[in-house]
């Protein structure tokens, strides 16, 4: 079974950036597609940006423009930058390493995720 370590998430003021990473176990990490979500308190689990497995991206309209989904699979990694933070993109954000890039339907596992706190 994979497993996954998000990190980079804290603190941060309106219009700053942070970048999580999602390290990923296992050895077939280049063949799937992937994708950082995100869960706000009270809310669903939305999907806000997916990557192919040949580097298309995907973003939720509230974050195109702002956010920038990356891969490494020779460190078996996951990048998400996020710039001009605003205070709804407050949650906890997850990777998953295999997704269904059209759909963003995920059937990997989860991680323990990493908080983003926008706020000044």
């Amino acid at each position: 079974q994979v497993q996954l370590v998000e990190s980079g998430g804290g603190l941060v003021q309106p219009g700053g950036s942070l970048r999580l990473s999602c390290a990923a176990s296992g050895s077939r990490f280049s063949i799937y597609a992937m994708g950082w979500y995100r869960q706000a308190p009270g809310k669903q689990r939305e999907l806000v940006a997916a990557i192919s497995t040949s580097g298309n991206t995907n973003y939720a309209d509230s974050v195109k423009g702002r956010f920038t989904i990356s891969r490494d699979n020779a460190k078996n990694t996951v990048f998400l930058q996020m710039n001009s933070l605003k205070p709804e993109d407050t949650a906890v954000y997850y990777c998953n390493t295999n997704i269904n890039y059209g759909s963003g339907v995920p059937f990997g596992s989860w991680g323990q995720g990493t908080q983003v706190t926008v706020s000044s």
